[in-house]
């Protein structure tokens, strides 16, 4: 835990309101859309499933060794749905992700005059 983590002095959003089990959403408390993913780490010697945490940004396993055959080496894997067997080994990541438009509006307006308007056609 850091200092700044201690007396709550950092100004990045945590998104501590979006849950575990959304695949997405948008942050009450800075208003960004938020993809929630799931990593694993397997040995790369014997693919034996480890205990996952995020440290600095990486993935990594949280013994340094493989507790099944010794391998140094191991393998991240991103978790498309999370099941309740991989939740003890998964690490989950909040991703800040773009805001895609859902569609998109054009507008037009026409000079005021004295002649009654008419449709105007529309191109696609």
């Amino acid at each position: 835990m850091l200092f700044t983590d201690l007396f709550k002095m950092t100004k990045t959003c945590t998104h501590d309101h979006i849950s575990p089990d959304m695949e997405c959403g948008y942050c009450p408390d800075c208003g960004k859309l938020i993809e929630n993913e799931w990593y694993i780490t397997r040995c790369a010697c014997c693919g034996v499933k480890l205990k996952t945490m995020s440290r600095g940004g990486k993935i990594v396993p949280q013994m340094h060794y493989c507790t099944n055959c010794g391998g140094k080496e191991f393998e991240v894997e991103k978790i498309e749905k999370i099941n309740f067997i991989d939740i003890n080994f998964a690490v989950l990541v909040k991703k800040e992700a773009e805001a895609k438009v859902a569609c998109s509006t054009t507008q037009c307006w026409q000079e005021r005059t004295d002649a009654k308007p008419k449709l105007l056609t529309q191109f696609l």
